[in-house]
């Protein structure tokens, strides 16, 4: 064999060495696993800590990265030198350099599960929100007093309790509290589809005075099962133009849901949402109404009774009435009951 060719080989060896050694850097940099994840990887990066060192160090410091040394070559290499998206990130077990930074880069935020339900006023919903996302309490309810906001989400401040559809979201995290305001009317768009907006027609009510309803029979029985039928009590009453006489309509008036004896001077208060002194439906909501009692309304039940009172075993039920002295006979029977009891308010 010539010098020449032994030369060539020589060099052919060299650089398959060369590439091979490259090759398994690159891996050993870019591909190979760089995380190890023993909890839920959620990392939230904020406004004040959000350069690529700073979260580089986070992840270093919370036990998720193995080596930092080649996290921070492969950013070089990538030319990842602006700062990261604030928000709520997933670090996953196995992760490597170029998925974890690629992640980061573009922003591609893990969202929160929000759930909300079984509220009754506006801060509750703040509260709740303030305490899962990063939104301002202080800055959520200026935005749901603001009658210019109101009126672009194309509601007032009786009706804008209304927008708010109890359920699970999936939320980014640092969502500004007008763009959550802005995803909750979204919701209650999809919500209102054409099979319920069909029903709330044929009712002859807007989809805010539905809710209403709803909210009012929510606050009326803990049994399910009994929130078509008082659908239908008040609907009747609203088709035939008798007063609704809804007692959780004076509870909203007195800010104190937990009574449970309405007084007689308590139906002389006046106010807007006293349905025991003015006909039809209050101006809005008196409390967040649930899916299930909304769709109880949309679907009541069809029958002849226009009064109901709590049954006088304390079982929750209430006794459903066609006519007024039936009635009385059922509400005598349960006022001696909390005489008995000596519930007094």
């Amino acid at each position: 064999m010539s010098k020449k060719i032994r030369r060539i080989i020589i060099a052919l060896v060299l650089l398959v060495m060369i590439v091979i050694a490259a090759g398994g850097l690159g891996y050993y940099y870019i591909l190979a696993p760089n995380t190890t994840v023993n909890d839920d990887g959620i990392v939230y990066v904020r406004d004040s800590a959000n350069s690529v060192s700073q979260v580089f160090e986070t992840l270093r410091r919370q036990g998720y990265i193995k080596s930092i040394h080649t996290l921070n070559g492969v950013a070089k290499l990538k030319r990842f030198v602006s700062q990261v998206r604030p928000g709520r990130y997933k670090i996953r077990d196995g992760m490597n350099n170029n998925e974890l930074i690629n992640m980061l880069r573009a922003g591609n935020q893990y969202p929160v599960t929000f759930t909300f339900n079984n509220m009754r006023t506006l801060e509750e919903f703040a509260t709740k929100a303030t305490e899962e996302l990063a939104v301002s309490k202080n800055e959520l309810l200026t935005l749901l007093k603001d009658t210019d906001v109101l009126a672009n989400l194309g509601f007032d401040s009786c009706t804008i309790m209304a927008m708010f559809i109890p359920n699970t979201y999936q939320i980014y995290w640092n969502t500004s509290a007008l763009d959550l305001l802005k995803r909750m009317k979204k919701e209650y768009d999809r919500f209102w589809n054409e099979n319920r907006m069909a029903k709330a027609t044929a009712m002859g009510l807007s989809p805010e005075e539905v809710i209403t309803l709803a909210s009012i029979i929510e606050e009326e029985t803990v049994k399910p099962e009994e929130y078509p039928v008082i659908a239908g009590v008040y609907v009747n009453r609203l088709n035939r133009g008798i007063k609704l006489d809804a007692c959780p309509t004076l509870k909203y008036v007195l800010g104190d849901f937990t009574i449970s004896r309405i007084l007689d001077r308590y139906l002389k208060i006046d106010s807007p949402y006293n349905t025991y002194m003015y006909a039809g439906l209050p101006p809005g909501p008196i409390r967040m109404a649930s899916i299930k009692v909304i769709d109880s309304v949309l679907n009541y039940q069809k029958h002849d009774y226009l009064f109901f009172c709590a049954k006088s075993d304390f079982s929750g039920y209430h006794n459903f009435s066609k006519t007024l002295r039936q009635h009385n006979i059922y509400a005598r029977e349960y006022h001696q009951e909390l005489n008995k009891r000596k519930i007094w308010k």
